[in-house]
């Protein structure tokens, strides 16, 4: 299956990373050949990757925020549970994954890689079913991060045992879970699985009663919670932190 990823972050990631198979890459006319897009250009040569000058109306057709460039790309290359456990284990590291419980906005879901990548999150699991999927609009919103993060698709209480199996304490977020604090920022130390919900309605009842512990971001502010993407982005840097005082 064939796709194109657009905007140059997102381009540019998916060169570096060579994990897709790249068949050209297209450039509007008249744009400058600088910064990002000259980087791109020097990739696509040193991988022998066709470049094509196109009207920019042909872009405009794929997305119209495609910042000038756009790459013709085989499918995402999912990666099943293991290889992320094994990713762990290769880096000595305990693992650290992140869960996404039929999470549907693209642009939350590039944001949470966006963060699970920054943090050295091993890798990130999400439903066969009912859920937003590594699409080009995910790619763009994680600026490319998709393109460095190990994601597996998996029935999520399977995978939830299997990571527990592995001595990895699951900790699901939802906002009536116990709320984070000193007592409890112990429960993001060492190999650790966060969970997080979809938008509207957080974890489904079956994946929560899987989770060893329900935890919640406490607020001081007026409104009730943050958004999916927020509130997992500060989860997932709590226990990088949490993680690096533990070393």
């Amino acid at each position: 299956m064939k796709e194109f990823i657009y905007s140059r972050n997102a381009v540019y990631e998916t060169l570096r990373a060579k994990r897709r198979q790249v068949f050209r890459i297209q450039i509007a006319e008249g744009v400058q050949e600088k910064e990002r897009l000259g980087q791109i250009v020097k990739l696509a040569k040193e991988q022998r990757i066709q470049v094509e000058r196109v009207p920019r109306a042909r872009l405009d057709k794929i997305h119209a925020n495609h910042q000038g460039v756009a790459a013709e790309v085989s499918g995402y290359p999912y990666v099943d549970l293991l290889d992320i456990l094994e990713n762990a284990r290769t880096k000595n590291e305990p693992p650290f994954v992140l869960l996404l419980d039929a999470l549907n906005d693209p642009q939350n879901f590039g944001a949470l890689i966006r963060t699970a990548e920054a943090v050295g999150v091993h890798g990130v699991v999400i439903p066969l079913a009912h859920t937003v999927e590594v699409t080009p609009a995910v790619v763009n919103a994680s600026s490319g991060a998709s393109e460095h993060v190990l994601v597996a698709r998996s029935n999520l209480a399977q995978a939830i045992e299997a990571l527990r199996k592995e001595n990895v304490w699951v900790v699901g977020l939802d906002q009536d879970g116990e709320a984070v604090g000193a007592k409890t920022k112990r429960h993001l130390a060492g190999a650790v699985a966060v969970v997080v919900g979809s938008e509207g309605e957080g974890i489904r009842q079956l994946t929560r009663a899987k989770c060893d512990v329900v935890l919640k971001l406490p607020m001081r502010g007026q409104i009730e919670s943050l958004n999916a993407a927020a509130a997992g982005s500060v989860v997932l840097y709590l226990a990088y932190l949490t993680r690096l005082e533990k070393d």
